[in-house]
């Protein structure tokens, strides 16, 4: 696996979990996803792009809400 495949898969995992925090992943995406992408780079996908929305969320109320 060269390089540019690898940062692509990566990508195409980012894309999907992205598509699916939002509910927009149609069932085909889904169907193929499943085939070709890696459940651990999903997971770990997923739980990076939690922590970015909680800690956005925490800035965004730290920014709003005065102290």
């Amino acid at each position: 696996m060269s390089m540019g495949s690898s940062a692509l898969t990566i990508l195409r995992t980012v894309k999907a979990v992205a598509w699916s925090f939002i509910g927009l992943r149609g069932s085909t995406d889904a169907e193929q996803g499943a085939k070709k992408l890696n459940p651990l780079h999903v997971i770990a996908v997923g739980l990076v792009l939690v922590f970015m929305f909680v800690g956005a969320l925490v800035l965004l109320v730290k920014w709003v809400v005065p102290t």
